[in-house]
């Protein structure tokens, strides 16, 4: 049988590197599409209309979840992985705290980035209890990691990272003992939309950065009962 991903943010940048490379793989794509007007998912759709199915996802509301999740059980038995890859970053909460606080914005990037993946892992879950796999991953940065943190700014998303680290850790003390595997990723620097526009300054192209993220999503680990943050150069991030 096939085995089958969903994935979050899947509209363009790394979500849709993920989904394409993720077909090119051979598996079943659930894709969560937040903005039907971008183009990109659709046309990657009509090069696999069997195999990749775009369901519409806003993080930001459990009810949307839990639609999605309604829409992929209508389809498939389980669901053997789930990537929670959308998030946004915002210019407004850049400066230091000498300047003024875009405090609005930083409540909402917390409720997308930190507690989007736990909107949605609650409502798939019962979808990955029939799963066989069982992995759960999570696009995270190394802005989260507290130990290794030199920032000035950018409080937050630094902040909401380090509050979906914190998530997952929690998530992983529960579900772990069941039989679920987990992948912590930071990606590196991604010619994304994180911004709302493509980011032309950074190091990757979306497609060259979901071709790193993928094996590391895929592949086992030597030691499943630890939980680490690994990114696009296989190496460890303290949390």
């Amino acid at each position: 049988m096939t085995p089958n991903v969903f994935i979050t943010g899947a509209d363009r940048g790394l979500g849709l590197g993920l989904c394409a490379g993720m077909l090119e793989q051979g598996w079943e794509v659930f894709a969560g599409q937040y903005t039907p007007a971008w183009a990109e998912l659709a046309g990657l759709a009509a090069q696999y209309p069997r195999s990749l199915r775009i369901i519409p996802l806003d993080v930001s509301s459990l009810e949307s979840a839990t639609q999605a999740a309604r829409s992929v059980e209508a389809i498939a038995e389980g669901l053997d992985m789930l990537i929670n890859n959308a998030g946004v970053i915002s210019q407004t909460t850049a400066g230091s705290i000498r300047n003024p606080q875009d405090y609005t914005e930083m409540h909402r990037l917390y409720d997308i980035n930190a507690l989007g993946p736990l909107r949605v892992v609650q409502a798939f879950l019962p979808l990955a209890d029939r799963g066989r796999l069982k992995r759960l991953c999570f696009v995270s940065s190394e802005a989260g990691s507290i130990a290794r943190s030199e920032r000035t700014s950018w409080y937050g998303y630094c902040m909401s990272k380090s509050a979906l680290n914190m998530g997952v850790k929690i998530l992983y003390n529960d579900l772990r003992p069941q039989g679920y595997t987990f992948r912590v990723y930071h990606p590196g620097w991604i010619r994304s939309y994180m911004f709302g526009t493509k980011n032309l300054e950074a190091t990757q192209e979306p497609e060259e950065a979901a071709a790193k993220a993928i094996p590391f999503f895929l592949g086992p680990r030597e030691d499943e009962n630890i939980l680490v943050m690994v990114d696009n150069e296989g190496n460890e991030w303290p949390w």
